[in-house]
């Protein structure tokens, strides 16, 4: 039986048309009151301390902006665990993406989980913003889409810049490499190639470990005997600590050791102590200690932090609140009538500068320019500036 119903096709096309003449048509996740975004992040696996304090830092940025409102409406954030496994992640994507209906996803979090769904969420039309993962990766899984804004500097240029400065300003020929096997390891090899060919060296040295290793005694006893002069070790947190932990224990004092991005870290200096005391870090954003910083933004987002949440916030915590601050200034400079394709196209002009960058960034390809990196050396529990931040060239 064929029932007729009152709004046949030639009315709802009319009324879908009227709709988007008069501007009432809605993206996804956008309501006249309300914006709709998501975010997937570690709160239940190995970095769930961490993930965290990236959740709170961007609920209080919303939240900040909230009392005001951006063209009327309000910001909601939608959060899901993704237990630093990419078939949760997986999960958390599609339930943002079909039955949230999200906006957009920010600040996610994770290599695997993000390169496992940022296709899934941008094909879908959704916006992904300020993924923390392997920039270069995740644009490439992505298939460069337009939807897609990465905001952490790339492994392999800032390998490349960092250890460059280095062998120049340390006079270094002897260089040694430690590095993790797989995507991180083979971003800062390529970074590590660059530098020695500018160069004109050879490594005098390599050795890789694997993921979870927790014994570095054979790598750093293969750079001791290469008498090299400069370790980079290619680690994040845990390991770079290991690796500076061997060097100690073998008294060999007349050795840098230099990390990369990842192993520049609070946390490496709070969990290292002394035993990480004088390692050297490439760093690509400005630290502050709550208890020290002078900076009157640091200031006020540290104390906020800690009234609001008992506890102090990292560097990682601060960046989630700064990335928070560029996506919603680009809500604010796209208007009322906000789409992601409008989205997209309006960030091409919104700039960012805050307490936790070195300089104004923009997107140039949707990735943030220009990637600045200091050199840092850890003394007595915390991470110094020893060089202006550089690009290199």
């Amino acid at each position: 039986m064929n029932i007729q119903n009152p709004l046949n096709r030639r009315h709802l096309m009319v009324i879908s048309a009227a709709l988007a003449m008069s501007g009432m048509a809605q993206a996804s996740g956008v309501s006249d009151k309300e914006i709709l975004i998501g975010t997937h992040l570690d709160l239940s696996g190995p970095t769930a301390t961490g993930s965290s304090m990236l959740r709170n830092a961007m609920q209080m940025r919303l939240d900040e902006v909230n009392a005001k409102g951006i063209h009327g409406r309000k910001v909601k954030m939608v959060t899901e665990d993704n237990g630093s496994q990419p078939q949760m992640a997986v999960r958390a994507v599609q339930k943002m993406i079909r039955s949230d209906k999200v906006f957009a996803i920010v600040n996610p979090f994770g290599s695997g989980t993000n390169a496992a769904t940022v296709k899934m969420a941008t094909d879908a039309g959704v916006v992904v913003f300020g993924p923390w993962a392997a920039s270069s990766v995740i644009q490439r899984v992505s298939g460069n889409s337009p939807l897609l804004f990465t905001t952490v500097q790339n492994y392999d240029t800032t390998t490349a810049t960092g250890l460059g400065w280095a062998i120049k300003n340390w006079n270094t020929s002897r260089v040694g490499v430690i590095y993790q096997e797989g995507p991180l390891g083979e971003l800062m090899r390529s970074g590590i190639n660059t530098a020695m060919k500018n160069a004109n060296l050879t490594l005098a040295a390599e050795a890789a470990y694997k993921v979870g290793d927790i014994d570095f005694s054979s790598q750093v006893a293969k750079m001791k005997a290469a008498n090299v002069e400069l370790i980079f070790a290619g680690t994040v947190i845990r390991e770079t600590v290991g690796v500076m932990a061997e060097v100690k224990k073998l008294n060999w004092t007349n050795v840098k050791v230099l990390t990369g991005i990842p192993g520049r870290s609070s946390v490496v200096t709070a969990l290292g102590k002394d035993t990480v005391d004088g390692l050297y870090g490439i760093g690509g954003w400005k630290l502050h200690d709550p208890a020290t910083t002078t900076d009157p933004a640091a200031k006020k987002f540290f104390t906020d932090y800690k009234a609001r949440f008992g506890q102090e916030a990292d560097e990682n915590a601060a960046n989630a609140y700064s990335w928070m601050g560029w996506f919603l200034a680009g809500v604010e400079a796209t208007g009322t009538d906000l789409t992601a394709e409008k989205f997209a196209k309006a960030m091409q002009g919104v700039t960012h500068e805050d307490f936790t960058t070195y300089t104004r960034l923009s997107f140039k390809n949707n990735h943030a320019m220009p990637e600045l990196v200091s050199i840092d050396q850890a003394k007595g529990g915390r991470w110094v500036q020893i060089a202006q931040p550089t690009d290199g060239k």
